[in-house]
């Protein structure tokens, strides 16, 4: 199992994670912009294994989160487990979702009557309201206060095939399956990644390792990149002076949202030191560094940021100097965060989370891919142009102009990458006249879901 959905080495604030195969991947998509969280996964074919699954992992995690108010209800009262419990809300937006689709499928423009299960009649009017619909009638499951899941397919089932329903919506998985087996015409209402996210952040929020970790000091360190070269466009020292001021000014205003304390180091490089509550809370999840871009639009100036985390103020500065070394080596206009137990979090995107949203967390990759002779400066360029684009097929010559190298030096790279499992060829380009071209694909970005 663990070869599938990962490896349970714990590095971070362990979770485990409960619910149907697909649902459980959905999560580990998600989960993959909270770098504090190590997952362990379970998934399982049918409810009734969530109250042994919880409790085989209980004591090796600091909280559980369960995808389905079943499952979750079944290990509260079943499961002797004294870890936090969590459970991925439905909303509305995900009740849209499924009623969109089910009236797509039994005619968009056709009065319909729905047997609904776990959504309240209340919460469903309310939605029904928000959004003008009139067209529907809803059926409220109506029996025991946990019902059991042969008792919602019985209940759905009997309202369709007395003609009372037209089609179900029903918040469990197996349900929605049992129903279509039975030809009822259902949609299975989902969580979205937005619930996922609000259910990620409040069970990160619970976690003991989280609540001893918010207070914990970060020490960063900036640095201006080419700045004798960017001094040298002012005439006058007044000038220089001025344009430092400047400078320093932007930083005083950058680490104040940080609630922290900043102290410049002399000539281009800053120290400052906030904690890492609020750090991860401005960084989106440790995602994007906006002074970034704020530096360049401002100044035409590009930083270079290390962050340090560590159990002590010697640690952190330690790897906060290792992360700007990382920052230097990928060229600069870039930030690196190393964490207590060395491993890398970036790079971090230098502009807002609208525009840009990608970041490299995941530790074996990162061996995978320093092992294969990607340099942190080639990384930071691929990531950069993939949070961009969302492009991740290239031919040799593009990839040549993009890491700024020959197409020979490009071919070598390529060749080296795909004996690592990073890249594979995902076509072919027929040209007029010549060799066809060979289309390669960044696999570890693509097949990752980092667009």
């Amino acid at each position: 199992m663990d070869d599938v959905y990962g490896s349970d080495k714990k590095k971070g604030i362990s979770i485990g994670i409960i619910g149907p195969d697909d649902s459980v991947k959905r999560i580990l998509k998600v989960l993959k912009a909270f770098p504090s969280f190590d997952p362990v996964p379970r998934p399982y074919e049918e409810e009734d294994a969530a109250p042994r699954l919880a409790e085989e992992i209980a004591d090796g995690v600091e909280a559980i989160l369960v995808s389905g108010p079943l499952p979750y209800r079944r290990i509260r009262e079943e499961a002797n487990v004294k870890t936090a419990l969590h459970a991925v809300p439905l909303t509305d937006t995900g009740f849209y979702r499924a009623l969109a689709r089910l009236k797509n499928a039994l005619g968009p423009d056709r009065r319909l009557r729905l047997s609904i299960d776990t959504l309240g009649g209340q919460m469903v009017g309310k939605f029904l309201k928000e959004i003008g619909e009139s067209r529907v009638e809803a059926d409220h499951y109506g029996g025991s206060v946990y019902p059991t899941r042969e008792e919602l397919i019985a209940f759905h089932r009997e309202r369709y095939k007395s003609g009372a329903c037209d089609g179900a919506l029903t918040a469990e998985g197996s349900v929605a399956r049992a129903l279509a087996k039975l030809g009822v015409p259902n949609e299975w209402v989902i969580p979205t990644d937005e619930n996922i996210t609000v259910a990620l952040e409040r069970a990160l929020l619970s976690t003991e390792t989280r609540q001893s970790k918010e207070a914990q000091i970060v020490v960063g360190l900036l640095n201006a990149d080419h700045f004798e070269k960017r001094i040298h466009g002012h005439s006058t020292e007044h000038e220089v002076q001025k344009f430092k001021l400047d400078i320093h000014r932007m930083l005083l205003d950058y680490v104040e949202s940080l609630d922290g304390y900043l102290t410049p180091l002399g000539g281009d490089e800053y120290l400052f030191f906030t904690t890492r509550g609020i750090f991860e809370r401005e960084t989106g999840g440790y995602k994007t560094i906006p002074l970034g871009k704020q530096s360049y639009q401002k100044f035409g100036l590009s930083l270079s940021i290390g962050i340090g985390f560590g159990r002590s103020a010697n640690e952190a500065g330690t790897h906060a100097r290792a992360a700007l070394r990382k920052a230097k080596e990928a060229g600069g206009d870039t930030c690196f965060i190393v964490r207590e137990d060395k491993t890398l979090i970036g790079p971090l995107a230098m502009a807002d989370s609208l525009e840009q949203n990608l970041s490299l967390t995941d530790a074996e990759l990162l061996g995978r891919v320093e092992s294969a002779g990607m340099t942190s400066a080639y990384l930071s360029k691929l990531l950069s142009q993939t949070a961009r684009t969302g492009r991740t097929d290239y031919m040799a010559h593009e990839l040549a102009a993009l890491l700024n190298v020959t197409v020979r030096t490009a071919h070598r790279l390529l060749l080296q990458w795909i004996d690592h499992g990073l890249v594979r060829i995902s076509g072919v380009e027929k040209v007029p006249k010549g060799r066809p071209r060979q289309i390669f694909r960044l696999s570890f970005l693509a097949d990752e879901g980092w667009k």
